[in-house]
């Protein structure tokens, strides 16, 4: 293995829209490398994420370039500010043709540098595998001993799905769960559900599995809250919530959560909760067929939905697979200790 001659990490200003749309090509390049729809953020996402560091979060984007100028790789670092201040999230992508020739170890020792600078003192990757596990990634964090301590398994569900299959599954739905009801809204929560959103929020922050990822549950805020919304309002994304209370005092039972990027026929669904004291009443089964109903009318463009969950999380992987969602790969979550 030979690195490229003298490459050296430098560091994208926070001015450099140029310099950043750069490193949103390499990591573009390296999604996609091996499955050309491969979930991947716009690159008005990225810029509405570095723009909203100091709040919340920080971060830094690093690119890897050669003394021809060529990048060969690219690192993005982000440590949350307000918990979890152990932790450093970094995300490593080399171009394919550079591969194997120590630019992403080189990207690797960068992050642990400023991890270490920054007195933290864990640094978690998650590294994209197909099914059958093969991985360049995987390969690079095994060769360093650096352990997975996580796996979630991607999801995709062909839409519109068929009217009889979820009318089906809506019947069911509808026949347990006597006595609630759904409401939604796009991008912006209205204020009288603000503090039931944000406990439903925080519980699933603390009920979502994690392996054993060295991660604090985070406490959503209103104020927290608001500036998710932002970010996301920034990135010129359509956020579609639906949740489900119940009627008799109307005390919020559970929600479920889409997104939808800018030019694109895919849909990625974020949380999917339903608070214990409200399970077994298939209200999970009912808020995925409220959304798909929405898409289907409001949203005819969009052709697929991708989730990820948990291979513990046999509850949410039983309610993906009756609707027709099949593995696309595995997301392996992996932590390394740096403080020593």
């Amino acid at each position: 293995m030979t690195r490229p001659t003298r490459v050296q990490v430098h560091v994208v200003e926070a001015t450099d829209d140029a310099g950043l749309r750069t490193f949103w090509e390499i990591e573009r390049a390296s999604v996609t490398d091996t499955d050309p729809d491969a979930p991947h953020r716009t690159f008005e996402a990225l810029r509405a994420t570095r723009d909203a560091w100091g709040e919340g979060e920080d971060g830094v984007h690093l690119i890897a370039r050669d003394d021809r100028g060529d990048v060969a790789g690219v690192a993005e670092m982000c440590w949350p500010l307000d918990d979890n201040e152990h932790l450093v999230e970094a995300d490593i992508h080399v171009l394919p043709r550079h591969r194997r020739e120590g630019v992403g170890r080189l990207l690797w020792e960068a992050v642990v540098e400023r991890t270490r600078a920054m007195g933290r003192t864990t640094v978690a990757l998650e590294i994209i595998a197909p099914v059958d596990g093969a991985a360049p990634g995987l390969a690079f964090v095994d060769g360093m001993g650096i352990p997975t301590v996580h796996v979630e398994e991607h999801l995709r569900l062909p839409v519109p799905v068929d009217a009889d299959h979820l009318a089906r599954l809506a019947e069911q739905a509808l026949a347990a769960s006597s006595g609630y009801e759904v409401v939604t809204w796009v991008d912006r929560c209205p204020d009288e559900h603000v503090e039931a959103f944000c406990a439903m929020r925080t519980r699933m922050n603390q009920d979502v599995p994690r392996g054993e990822a060295d991660v604090e549950p985070t406490v959503m805020t209103p104020e927290r809250l608001r500036r998710d919304e932002d970010r996301r309002r920034a990135a010129d994304y359509t956020v579609i919530t639906a949740a489900v209370r119940r009627v008799e005092d109307g005390e919020m039972a559970g929600y479920t959560v889409l997104v939808l990027q800018p030019d694109d026929t895919a849909v990625y669904q974020g949380d999917t909760l339903v608070m214990p004291e409200h399970r077994g009443r298939r209200l999970g089964t009912l808020l995925k067929v409220t959304t798909l109903e929405l898409l289907a009318d409001d949203y005819p463009e969009r052709t697929s939905v991708h989730t990820w969950v948990s291979t513990d999380n046999a509850a949410m992987q039983a309610v993906n697979r009756a609707f027709g969602f099949v593995l696309v790969d595995r997301a392996h979550m992996i932590e390394a200790r740096v403080d020593g």
